[in-house]
């Protein structure tokens, strides 16, 4: 089967030849190239390379050589369409069906590019003609540079409408093509088509590969309706998966291992012109899903650097919230924060670029600004607000989607919770100022009892959340349990969960259940599945949440461990 080129290439960039190479060889980063032991010939000195930023991989020692691709063949022993149907569905990519109707779409978008080229190429002339004159000096007037306009092709859309129509009409471009391109638009009361950008400066959108996709533009008028205005999404433009400056912010971001997300495109270009080139911006809006998932092709921890107002920090809430799913092991965000009234723009003109990298140096995790939202100017007196921060700080962690950093976070957020509102606790008192007396009927637990009663809440658990097993199977199958009956229906439970899996099926509560009636525990999984277990372990319930489960065994296991070490169980 033949892929379209642009499938392919979207393949290759969504998936990191180091990382998909490295889940089998141990990787070291060494300048723009990471270094590891040839997977194709025994040897005790690296001589494997992999290229990210050329998108190959190198074996000395071998002679082999290729891209994701060809690497996925060689090492799984796969064809090349399935290799490239096995990355399609690591990448979240739908495989292409090639048919007419998509060929035909293919060289539709060719044209709509073609279209929007030659668009760029016009704006920037206009730029140095007479009309451009007042666009040209407001661009200087920003401070930037000759070398600045021209790299980053900035150029004016004229105070003539119709005229770029006609230009590209000459050209060969249909209105039609143009329309889809949104360098067009049609009046809703009718009459010709006029054009979409006039009386602008103009910011080019590029993708990662530098070819046009849209613009943005800058009205000159005051009295414009809109300061901003960016083109409609098209077959080949959609705002919320686009990352202004991409394709030039790469290999800089590749190299340092920075990149800086700023709000608007000339925060991009003066920090660009100062000496930060990792810079991109969301086109005006909150960072999307895609966007998040997007820089963190080029950096593991982009640093967020909105402005100081409170729109800025509105923003940075908002990008914190949609990459809270999104987030695991060693992909987060920072967040820089900018003195008030200032932008990446004015703060490098003002101040100049030391004053910037000092914002830079400063920026916080994002775990520091998740805590810093939920508490700033809020009072907590009263045992409902704290307990109303608590849930709030518990609902974000569980926003996670990844259980091992979803579980640290709860850690470390109750943490900082506890050590907030840590009190000093003396004796509770009665009304009199003595001691408050227990009530008569109370009878202290033994420990032994206390372990007992964990063990049939750890293991009623796992019953009904038999999918943790797969998550903490070392801990469960390396826990030293000395009732006999327990033991056994442990190593019930790891067999048939392995079996499962290994069939391809997921661990589902009620097999489970009917499985370990049918191999004799009838009786004592009945034993453990009662109410006064689940009073007093609500979450051991079925249906209580996965992860409040999660948490409850691996605090069992924990205390189970610690009293049998120390002999109280």
């Amino acid at each position: 089967m033949a892929f379209p080129p642009e499938f392919l290439e979207e393949l290759r960039n969504r998936l990191p030849l180091q990382e998909v190479i490295g889940r089998r060889v141990k990787l070291t980063k060494r300048g723009r190239e990471y270094v590891g032991l040839s997977p194709f010939n025994a040897e005790k000195t690296p001589s494997f390379t992999v290229v990210p930023e050329k998108g190959f991989y190198h074996c000395f020692s071998s002679g082999e050589h290729g891209d994701v691709i060809s690497w996925v063949m060689k090492t799984e022993g796969l064809g090349f369409a399935d290799a490239v149907e096995r990355l399609a569905g690591q990448a979240g990519l739908a495989m292409p069906r090639s048919s007419p109707a998509e060929r035909q779409a293919a060289e539709r978008r060719r044209g709509l590019q073609e279209a929007l080229e030659a668009a760029c190429s016009w704006f920037e002339e206009q730029l140095r003609a007479t009309a451009g004159q007042e666009a040209l000096a407001y661009l200087e007037g920003r401070g930037l540079t000759q070398e600045t306009i021209a790299a980053f092709r900035l150029g004016y859309a004229p105070d003539a409408r119709g005229l770029l129509r006609r230009t590209l009409n000459a050209q060969g471009f249909a209105d039609p093509t143009l329309v889809s391109a949104g360098l067009i638009k049609q009046p809703e009361e009718g009459g010709e088509p006029r054009d979409y950008f006039f009386n602008r400066v103009i910011f080019p959108i590029a993708d990662r590969q530098g070819r046009i996709l849209a613009f943005g533009g800058r009205a000159l008028a005051k009295d414009a309706r809109a300061k901003y205005l960016n083109s409609p999404d098209s077959e080949v433009f959609h705002k919320g998966q686009v990352l202004y400056n991409l394709h030039r912010a790469r290999r800089a971001a590749h190299d340092s291992g920075e990149l800086i997300v700023a709000e608007g495109y000339m925060d991009v270009i003066a920090l660009d012109q100062a000496g930060f080139p990792a810079g991109v911006a969301p086109l005006g809006t909150a960072m999307t899903e895609l966007q998040i998932q997007e820089a963190w092709r080029l950096a593991p921890e982009p640093t967020v650097c909105l402005d100081g107002d409170t729109a800025g920090q509105r923003a940075a809430f908002r990008a914190l919230d949609r990459a809270l799913p999104l987030l695991r092991a060693g992909k987060s965000l920072k967040f820089a924060t900018l003195p008030k009234g200032e932008d990446p723009d004015s703060l490098v003109r003002g101040q100049g670029p030391a004053a910037f990298r000092a914002c830079l140096e400063q920026a916080r995790p994002l775990v520091e600004v998740l805590w810093q939202r939920e508490t700033a100017g809020q009072r907590f007196e009263t045992p409902e607000q704290r307990a109303g921060l608590r849930r709030r700080l518990m609902d974000a962690a569980a926003a996670i989607r990844e259980p091992e950093l979803r579980d640290e976070y709860r850690v470390v957020l109750q943490d900082r919770f506890d050590g907030a509102f840590r009190r000093a606790r003396g004796r509770q008192t009665g009304r009199d100022g003595g001691p408050r007396r227990l009530a008569a009927c109370y009878v202290k637990p033994s420990p032994r009892q206390w372990a007992l009663q964990e063990q049939r809440v750890l293991w009623a658990t796992l019953i009904n959340h038999p999918e943790l097993i797969e998550d903490l199977v070392e801990e469960v199958a390396a826990f030293d349990i000395h009732e006999r009956a327990l033991e056994g229906l442990r190593d019930r439970m790891l067999a048939w969960c392995s079996e499962e899996l290994n069939a391809g099926r997921q661990l589902d509560a009620e097999r489970l259940q009917a499985h370990l009636s049918q191999t004799g525990s009838d009786e004592l999984v009945k034993s453990l599945l009662r109410d006064d277990v689940y009073n007093y372990a609500p979450n051991a319930r079925r249906e209580a949440d996965l992860m409040a489960a999660k948490s409850d065994v691996m605090a069992q296991l924990k205390g189970l461990a610690a009293r049998r070490r120390v002999g109280g169980a």
